[in-house]
């Protein structure tokens, strides 16, 4: 015979205000608060001396059983969970209970003091629950310090560092935590060993846990010595290189793209960049996120040589025209625009011309209202007559509102 299920709602008096479950034997302290016995026992005997729920000093650790309470909770079960005709049914909660700051001062002691990844783990499913318990734990007194701190320890197994890059992923968007982060490791001159650990993981760790780590990065990357900090660990730039030349997952590639991007600010990571060969790979699988980068590059003389050396860039650019963004266009068009016109590298605009890139220009240039974009365009009309013999430009103005067929 299958048995019922009781959805009901336990009353917040009969909890434990350090395990949230319903008290068993409940007792209570010379505050007048009233815990589990098992749980106030842990507390005190963890060497705290003072009331969890009041943080008042306690002047005797004794406590004395809640006879009225523990009758109260006997018959609330006794009435919840046996009804006229029922079978014992089993007593479910309607609601699963909200952590107490009792219990996350718990937690944040454990994880500070062992960093075992069943604590985090425990943090982990709180606060991927909701919205709400993403703001308390954000505004909770030293929790950023905490979990961060997993993440400068050595000797820390991979399980754990992946629920801390993890916990700190979910919270981001709160305020304060990535000022706070960026603190906490980049201004304290920590960096190195928060960054052994994302290496750790970008090397060992699943699919989704190499996501968050890099948005966790770049996070930090606030202004501009943040950015030279991260861009100077060679071992960090070694994997992400690695994991874009070898990786064929879009998430991934745009996370790892996104933060090459923006530690994009030295001439030293610029060049070691281009020596490893980024503008070949970003040709290879080129995404919006890759013409950003592509179009940071051109900033640079020494870029724009690399983009017009690689023979698949201009072409793959040129396929990417109409089918991007606004800002995906505009990426596109700088790139074109710098190495056309700044470098005036004829084998690039033999590949814009090749790929029909003259029409996807004046197309571009027509929708374009008066701005940047429409004066790049316009440049790259004049710089491709030349090369275009079997096209009509030859008395074409920048300024015409119609794309005119031969």
């Amino acid at each position: 015979m299958v048995k019922e299920e009781l959805y009901i709602t336990v009353p917040s008096v009969f909890r434990c205000p350090i395990s949230l479950d319903v008290m068993k034997s409940p007792v209570s302290l010379c505050t007048g608060v009233t815990y589990d016995r098992s749980s106030i026992q842990k507390w005190l005997e963890s060497g705290h001396d003072t009331c969890p729920a009041t943080m008042q000093v306690l002047p005797s650790k004794d406590f004395i059983p809640n006879l009225t309470l523990h009758r109260l909770i006997n018959l609330w079960i006794q009435s919840s969970t046996l009804r006229p005709g029922s079978n014992s049914p089993r007593l479910l909660l309607a609601t699963p209970p909200a952590i107490s700051e009792v219990q996350a001062k718990l937690l944040m002691e454990k994880v500070e003091r062992e960093s075992c990844d069943d604590s985090l783990s425990k943090v982990a499913e709180f606060v991927s629950c909701c919205e709400e318990n993403r703001k308390f734990v954000a505004r909770f007194d030293g929790f950023v310090e905490v979990i961060a701190g997993v993440l400068k320890r050595k000797c820390v197994e991979i399980k754990a560092l992946e629920t801390a890059v993890r916990i700190l992923d979910l919270i981001l968007s709160e305020n304060g935590v990535t000022e706070g982060l960026n603190k906490l490791i980049l201004k304290s001159n920590q960096e190195s060993k928060f960054l052994s650990a994302i290496v750790l993981i970008l090397q060992h760790g699943s699919l989704n846990s190499k996501i968050k780590s890099v948005r966790v990065l770049e996070s930090l990357a606030l202004d501009s010595e943040s950015k030279r900090r991260i861009s100077d660990s060679q071992d960090l730039i070694s994997i992400l290189l690695q994991l874009l030349k070898t990786n064929n997952n879009g998430s991934l590639n745009d996370a790892v793209t996104s933060i090459l991007t923006t530690i994009l600010i030295t001439r030293s990571i610029r060049s070691r960049l281009i020596e490893n060969g980024i503008v070949e790979i970003l040709s290879n699988s080129l995404t919006e996120k890759s013409l950003k980068l592509l179009a940071t590059l051109s900033t640079c003389s020494e870029g724009r040589s690399a983009i017009s050396s690689e023979p698949k860039c201009a072409a793959a650019i040129v396929e990417k025209l109409l089918k991007v963004s606004k800002r995906g266009t505009e990426d596109a068009v700088t790139v074109l625009w710098s190495t056309c016109c700044l470098n005036k590298e004829e084998k690039v605009k033999e590949a814009v011309v090749k790929g029909n890139g003259v029409t996807k220009i004046l197309v571009i240039m027509q929708r374009e209202g008066e701005g940047n974009v429409k004066m790049m365009c316009g440049d790259l009309v004049k710089a491709l007559r030349a090369v275009c013999k079997d096209w009509c430009l030859g008395s074409y103005e920048t300024k015409t509102t119609h794309i005119r067929p031969c």
